[in-house]
């Protein structure tokens, strides 16, 4: 069962909105649900681990998921912003194309618009054959 929960739709406390019983309700979708069966059909000994795992354990395998992310988020951030940098013709027409922003969007816009850009001119296979395939 797919859960998440979305932060549109709280009660105002940043909690998800409750039943009458107080239970949180949760988004269900019904593809992302047939996904997750279909990868447990495919993986009964990876299901049956992971049933086995303490909640605690699972919490924090969670947690370790989305600090990874994060760390990633910021890794590639740090990268556009150092090729950034390293041409500031490119920085300045990205700076052009986010003028119009709020200030405080300004700079985040021009980083997701630049990643996505470098994405699709340096594709990550390209990057590997240049530098070498890595183990």
């Amino acid at each position: 069962m797919s859960l998440k929960r979305s932060d549109k739709n709280t009660n105002g406390n940043g909690a998800p909105p409750s039943d009458a019983a107080g239970e949180p309700k949760y988004r269900d979708n019904a593809d992302i649900n047939a996904k997750i069966d279909a990868y447990i059909q495919a993986n009964p000994k990876e299901w049956a681990y992971i049933q086995g795992l303490p909640r605690e354990r699972l919490e924090r395998m969670m947690v370790l998921q989305q600090v990874n992310k994060l760390d990633r988020r910021a890794r590639i951030r740090a990268t556009v912003a150092a090729q950034l940098d390293a041409n500031p013709e490119l920085k300045e027409a990205y700076k052009k194309l986010v003028k119009n922003l709020p200030a405080e969007q300004q700079e985040h816009a021009m980083m997701s618009i630049a990643s996505r850009t470098l994405r699709t001119v340096n594709p990550r296979q390209q990057q590997q054959q240049s530098k070498g395939a890595r183990i």
